[in-house]
Order: C-alpha cells, then structure tokens, then sequence
C-alpha cells in the first residue's frame, strides 16, 4: 500500500475528516486512478466526496447508494440501533463504497454495526427504495437522499456488540417499535413484504 494511503489509514476517523482541502489536492494528485480508489474506500465515499469540495462540502446536497438490513430473529422482531449522533432508531446499513456490490455493503455494514456476520446467500432483496422519504438531514449541516437496497435475513451468526455510531441495538416487535424512527419509510416496506408474502 502507498505510504500515504498507510498514513491516512491509520489515521481516526476524526483526522480523516479534517484533512485540508489543499492538503487533499497535494495527496490526489500525486496518487493513481486506482489508489484514489482506494482512498476513498478507506475515508468512506460520502466523507471523501465531501473533502473534495471544500468551503461548499457542507451545502452540497449528495445523493448516495447504500444498503440496509432488516434483521429478524426467531420471535419475528427485528434489529434497530439508536444512533449515536440523533436520538433515533434506524436500521443497521450505510453507503455504499466504491466497487462495492449492494450485498459487499450490507454484509460489511452489519459487519461493522453489529459485530453479526450474515452471508450474501441468505440476503433477500425486498426493494430498492428511493425518493423523497430517503432525505436525510445529518447534525452537522449535511443533507444527503440515499437510494437504499433493502434487504430482509433472518440467518445470522456472532455477538451482537456495537460500535461508538450507536448508542443502544436491540430487537422490537413490529407491533412495538420506537415512535422516533430514522427509517420508517423501509421499516413500512419491509411490513407491506411481510404481508404480502405470508
């Protein structure tokens, strides 16, 4: 790996962050098509993509692809996190990272969010869901719209543990879900399927 790319690997995530718009350009340039690849996939592309606008990265509306998981266990209840960063309940998932394939970012984000492993062969695509419900207005000023795959499993495997995204994960019944929903557009598709296919 390029020293630099070590360098900014290894970096927390609040550095990444932070990194200088002039400093980015001076990295950029002396990097290849592959290595900004690579780049991006280890700030994440949304922040990335951010950092590559500078003063405006703040008003920049972005649209971004992502993924997220209904995780349901044996008593039909499925997973929401309470996010660390609002006070509400969504569903473990997140942006897409370039190259990725939707099931690449669901399995990684469940991964990351949840410490449970699931496998591509148990993901079943309940729709891709897009459009106005899927705005997103974050703390720090960023407004994006994602298109979202929307994935249901029911396999899974590991300890559930969290990271400092969330505050909380736990297991609801559909019929007892958290009146402060980030994701209650896909939590209602994922009922309509629920209904539909049983």
């Amino acid at each position: 790996m390029n020293t630099i790319l070590e360098k900014i690997k290894n970096m927390s995530i609040e550095e990444q962050r932070s990194i200088p718009y002039e400093e980015l350009k001076m990295i950029i340039k002396g990097l290849s098509k592959d290595e900004i690849i690579e780049l991006s996939n280890i700030i994440g592309y949304p922040v990335f993509t951010r950092l590559c606008m500078g003063e405006l990265k703040h008003d920049f509306v972005l649209l971004q692809d992502g993924a997220a998981v209904v995780i349901v266990n044996d008593k039909g209840e499925i997973l929401l996190q309470s996010r660390a960063d609002r006070d509400k309940w969504g569903l473990p998932g997140g942006c897409q990272e370039l190259g990725e394939k939707f099931t690449d970012t669901a399995i990684r984000e469940v991964k990351e969010e949840t410490n449970l492993d699931i496998s591509e062969s148990d993901l079943i695509l309940i729709d891709i869901v897009s459009g106005a419900s899927r705005r997103n207005d974050y703390p720090n000023g960023d407004v994006v719209i994602n298109n979202t795959a929307l994935y249901y499993v029911n396999k899974y495997s590991g300890k559930l543990q969290w990271d400092k995204e969330s505050k909380e994960m736990r297991f609801f019944a559909l019929a007892n879900l958290p009146q402060n929903q980030n994701d209650r557009d896909l939590i209602e598709r994922y009922k309509e399927y629920i209904e539909k296919n049983n």
